[in-house]
C-alpha cells in the first residue's frame, strides 16, 4: 500500500500542531486546510503512482509553501510498503 509521508520543513504559522511529519493514505491529514487545499493534488497524484516535476527531473516527490505567504514548507514523499 503506497503511502505519502508529509515532512513539514519551516512553519512560522500558528495553524500547526506539534507534530512535523504526517503519513496519509486517504483521508486528509490535521493540517491547515489552505496548505492541504494546495498540495491535495499532488499527494493524490503520489498516491495514484504518477511521478511529479522536481527539479528538472520526474520524481515521487514534491515540495511546497503555504499560499498564505509562504508561511509554512513542506516536502512530501511516496512510501511504498511491502
Amino acid at each position: 500500500m503506497r503511502r505519502v509521508r508529509l515532512t513539514i520543513t519551516d512553519s512560522r504559522c500558528r495553524c500547526f500542531c506539534s507534530e512535523r511529519q504526517f503519513l496519509v493514505k486517504n483521508l486528509c491529514p490535521p493540517l491547515c486546510h489552505k496548505l492541504w487545499n494546495s498540495i491535495y493534488p499532488q499527494a493524490c497524484a503520489l498516491l495514484n503512482g504518477a511521478g511529479l516535476g522536481y527539479g528538472g527531473v520526474r520524481a515521487k516527490r514534491f515540495d511546497a509553501k503555504c499560499p498564505n505567504g509562504g508561511r509554512a514548507s513542506i516536502h512530501g514523499e511516496i512510501m511504498e510498503e511491502e
